[in-house]
């Protein structure tokens, strides 16, 4: 079966080749395209696309504002920011708006592809060390009181701590496993745990979540 594609950019030639990319590689359907953010909204919720390629600099409600949205729907299609070295700060509010992670435009077509397949099957597009190196950047600046409190992690058993700390520091699966000594399939079951418990939606947010409470701290 086909991968349900929505794609909102505000430049057409942007979308046309985001439409022949996916076309050529086979096995998505692209359901539609949206230039802003509203209009994005609004297909979504008609069209009820697996994915949407969300842009973040779009008119009328932009790419962060439409991704909250669409999350906040039950059954919600998965998220995949485009953006630019030079907007990272959007990135980071994308992640924590529900996107399940993001892409920079200038990547290869194959990455494209393999990276919405990824969204698709639930996990995280974002390497976890390019997450942690983001993360670090612009919470390294947020003041402590701003930051969500660490009882939030109370929920969690020292093991969950601990996997939660070693995923957020940007060791895969198989590389926590090997540090703890533990199964990959007990670690991701570890991992489960954790994103249940924390009502977080993806890895990426827990990364985030570790580093807003103090768990890791940027430079750790």
């Amino acid at each position: 079966m086909s991968i349900r594609v929505l794609v909102a950019d505000d430049q057409v030639l942007v979308r046309t080749g985001l439409r022949t990319i996916l076309e050529d590689a086979g096995g998505f359907d692209v359901v539609g395209e949206a230039a802003d953010g509203m209009e994005a909204v609004g297909k979504a919720a008609s069209l009820r696309p697996d994915v949407v390629l969300m842009d973040v600099r779009m008119p009328r409600m932009d790419g962060i504002a439409a991704t909250r949205k669409i999350r906040a729907e039950p059954d919600a299609p998965r998220v995949l920011v485009l953006t630019t070295f030079d907007l990272d700060e959007y990135v980071y509010a994308g992640l924590r708006a529900g996107a399940g992670g993001f892409l920079l435009k200038d990547a290869l077509a194959a990455d494209l592809v393999s990276a919405i397949r990824a969204v698709v099957a639930g996990d995280a597009v974002v390497a976890p060390s390019a997450t942690r190196r983001l993360v670090e950047r612009f919470l390294d600046s947020t003041p402590e009181t701003d930051r969500h409190r660490p009882q939030r992690l109370e929920v969690l058993t020292e093991r969950e701590r601990e996997v939660l700390t070693l995923l957020a520091r940007g060791l895969s699966n198989a590389e926590i496993a090997g540090r703890l000594y533990l199964s990959e399939g007990t670690v991701k079951t570890h991992v489960s745990h954790v994103l249940g418990k924390l009502a977080l939606r993806d890895r990426v947010q827990a990364v985030v979540l570790a580093y807003e409470t103090g768990l890791v701290r940027p430079g750790s």
